[in-house]
């Protein structure tokens, strides 16, 4: 039996995802769509850490940001393995926010300075369709971020509109769960070939020099690569 078993598993997880994706009713989606009515208010509250974390980006969207700015993308936070020797993995890039937390396109004026050239999570927000666990244990799906916590609500949205919005919101889903497919597919492999394998206490014990301020290695998922990079917690 392989010694890998983790990374199968998580491969698998989000297989099973995406046939649940494929298998959600595309017009109840779009009904919740139009019934919620979202209208972006320019708050930008969406473009800071505090109110949403990190913005991860499809590998379309960091080859983009990559030929924009190198410096400005760094390995998504929430590292997805780590082997004996203590090197961390994750499946693509995260782009890199200022010191407030805010992000590096935001203008001084509210306005996104890159918005012709925005990135595909930004431009389905505040909309989603995935499953995740919430606060009362349930696993469901979520379709939407921050409800009631910024923009405005219940704004007239056409059927048309409606359709388009959950058009492009399934594309980036499945997007990112083929992306999770293909990670731990390349990684399971790479690491049978180099008689690595997947060390929970190696991975916590990492994870606690990191939190101190050690710097990591950790390899990024890119293109069908895994590409080195050097970062501590004062990176993110």
């Amino acid at each position: 039996m392989s010694k890998n078993q983790y990374l199968y598993r998580r491969r698998d997880h989000y297989r099973e995802e995406l046939d649940a994706l494929m298998a959600y009713p595309v017009e109840e989606f779009v009904e919740a769509v139009c019934d919620i009515g979202f209208g972006c208010d320019c708050c930008t509250r969406c473009c800071t850490r505090a109110f949403n974390d990190h913005v991860f980006l499809l590998e379309e969207d960091a080859a983009s940001a990559l030929e924009m700015d190198p410096a400005s993308v760094l390995p998504a936070p929430y590292y997805e393995a780590c082997d004996q020797n203590g090197t961390f993995y994750v499946s693509g890039y995260a782009l890199r926010a200022r010191g407030d937390g805010s992000c590096i396109y935001l203008g001084d004026d509210g306005r996104c300075r890159i918005y012709d050239r925005r990135f595909s999570i930004c431009r389905i927000y505040p909309y989603m369709l995935h499953r995740e666990t919430g606060e009362d244990g349930t696993y469901d799906w979520r379709l939407i971020s921050g409800l009631d916590e910024h923009g405005t609500y219940h704004n007239p949205i056409s059927r048309e509109e409606g359709r388009r919005i959950a058009k492009e919101t399934i594309a980036y889903e499945t997007a990112y769960l083929e992306q999770e497919i293909r990670f731990f597919t390349a990684l399971a492999e790479y690491f049978e070939e180099n008689a690595l394998q997947h060390i929970r206490r190696t991975f916590d014990m990492t994870m606690r020099e990191f939190e101190k301020g050690t710097e990591v290695r950790v390899r990024v998922f890119h293109q069908g690569q895994f590409f080195d990079h050097c970062v501590s917690n004062y990176d993110y």
